[in-house]
């Protein structure tokens, strides 16, 4: 698709001479670098409890980002009118903010290489409402017959088409076409005189929506959702104290997300107050462990063709064989650091500043078999789900809350318990890092990533991972 034929140019009439204008405009107070972000984003949602459709939305925002980066300040203004005036505005306001000495002149815009990493030609967005509340009704009725003490159940879906353009003012001209949907199921069950208990699921992509129908059906979601619920009820305290931790594959690597990732966006680290600062090139983990943080990977939740910078994502190899070898980069601070974009800047709509993000993040897969890692252990903790946590970015400490979890003994998996909350420091835990399991899977699809009052979709994934040491907070 050549620029004349993009979203923007066709719909709204705004011209490559257009684009060259104001981004002039914006740098007409001096400054080092310009960019706009042009958004077109439809919108739908379902919502179903007490098997009842309860609510079903659609929308549809557009507007401009306008930014200018003056040394280390930034000045930021937008617009939702697309008009000429408005658009000149906002850039006068930005460079208004960032004004400084400096003084460039606009690149002439030059078009990406193209690339499709999710080639869906009906976005689930664009389909008729109602064969995705069909879905959404049908995941209700399969997690309510699972069980019949699954008492209550809640079904979200909900999808997007984001239409996106990026222009700089050192000559990139970028624009991509981003669908993305995704199911989640929560379910309630109870036994007649105990205390309820919950389970949930879900997954999408960047893919079209026949995707549930033959990858991933309602169905498949609300009977792992139903699942987690009952197994629940039987579940045990989970007794407290440092033990040995085996990570479950797929959806436990959101720890790894939370405790290691967001320690390694260039933003805190140039600011010196991560864990990892200042350590590239130092041994910050187990040997066993190499993380890696992949845009590129086709459908997945996290990835993007071009980042909101306009740069295209890659592959990034964060910690190597348990090495630092580098942070995930935006422009503003690979611009103070002196070192590549890495593609990883990201935004939540053209209203929000881009800063460095993770897409996919996980850990490469290891030599040993996942059975042989559960016999190994004599009495530990194993973590199938995770429901969340957070951590602190300065001291790397985090606090993540099991959702699924079952005691090891003598080598098995014997009895489920709950309650079980894994407390730890990110470096640490991951230099405690003794078997790898072969088994790298990805989540499911489900991710959400907040930062700064911002959320992004992400992925994650671990293959199954033993720590050695981790405290384990509960209440037996």
């Amino acid at each position: 698709m050549s620029f004349s034929d993009s979203f923007f140019a066709v719909r709204f009439g705004i011209s490559r001479r257009d684009l060259e204008n104001y981004l002039s405009e914006a740098l007409s107070r001096g400054g080092d670098y310009a960019d706009l972000y042009f958004e077109y984003l439809a919108t739908s949602s379902i919502s179903i409890d007490e098997s009842i459709v309860k609510s079903a939305t659609q929308g549809v925002s557009l507007g401009v980002g306008v930014r200018v980066i003056s040394g280390e300040r930034t000045g930021y203004a937008y617009s939702d009118d697309l008009s000429p005036e408005k658009i000149r505005h906002a850039a006068q306001v930005a460079a208004l903010i960032a004004s400084g000495p400096a003084k460039v002149e606009t690149a002439s815009l030059q078009e990406g290489r193209k690339r499709n990493l999710y080639p869906v030609l009906t976005a689930p967005s664009e389909t008729a409402f109602k064969e995705r509340v069909e879905l959404a009704q049908r995941a209700d009725r399969a997690a309510r017959a699972y069980d019949s003490r699954v008492f209550q159940v809640q079904v979200t879906y909900a999808d997007n088409l984001r239409q996106v353009m990026v222009a700089t003012s050192d000559g990139v001209l970028n624009f991509d076409r981003q669908p993305l949907a995704r199911m989640s199921v929560l379910a309630l069950a109870k036994d007649t005189d105990g205390v309820p208990q919950q389970g949930h699921a879900g997954g999408g992509g960047r893919y079209e929506l026949d995707w549930f129908q033959t990858e991933r059906t309602p169905e498949y979601f609300a009977k792992e959702a139903a699942r987690q619920a009952i197994m629940q009820l039987g579940a045990a305290e989970v007794p407290a104290g440092e033990q040995i931790v085996v990570l479950g594959p797929g959806w436990p690597g959101v720890l790894l997300h939370e405790a290691v990732g967001h320690g390694l966006e260039a933003d805190f680290n140039r600011k010196g107050v991560s864990a990892f600062s200042g350590r590239i090139g130092q041994q910050v983990a187990s040997p066993l462990c190499t993380i890696i943080d992949d845009g590129t990977i086709g459908g997945r939740r996290g990835s993007l063709n071009v980042d909101d910078e306009g740069n295209q994502t890659q592959r990034n190899v964060l910690i190597e064989n348990g090495i630092l070898r580098g942070y995930l980069q935006d422009k503003l601070s690979s611009r103070i650091l002196g070192t590549a974009p890495t593609g990883s800047g990201r935004r939540e709509s053209y209203e929000h500043i881009p800063m460095p993000r993770m897409t996919n993040t996980f850990m490469l897969a290891g030599e040993s078999d996942p059975a042989d890692i559960i016999k190994s252990v004599p009495r530990g903790l194993y973590c199938a789900n995770f429901a969340g946590g957070q951590v602190d970015i300065t001291s790397g400490n985090f606090v993540f809350s099991a959702s699924e979890s079952y005691l090891i003994e003598d080598g098995k998996l014997t009895r489920p318990v709950k309650n079980a909350t894994l407390i730890g420091n990110g470096p640490e835990a991951m230099k405690h890092v003794s078997m790898v399991g072969n088994d790298l899977k990805l989540d499911e699809g489900i991710g959400v990533c907040g930062k700064e009052g911002q959320s992004v979709p992400v992925g994650v994934g671990i293959p199954t991972v033993r720590i050695d040491r981790m405290t384990v907070g509960g209440t037996a």
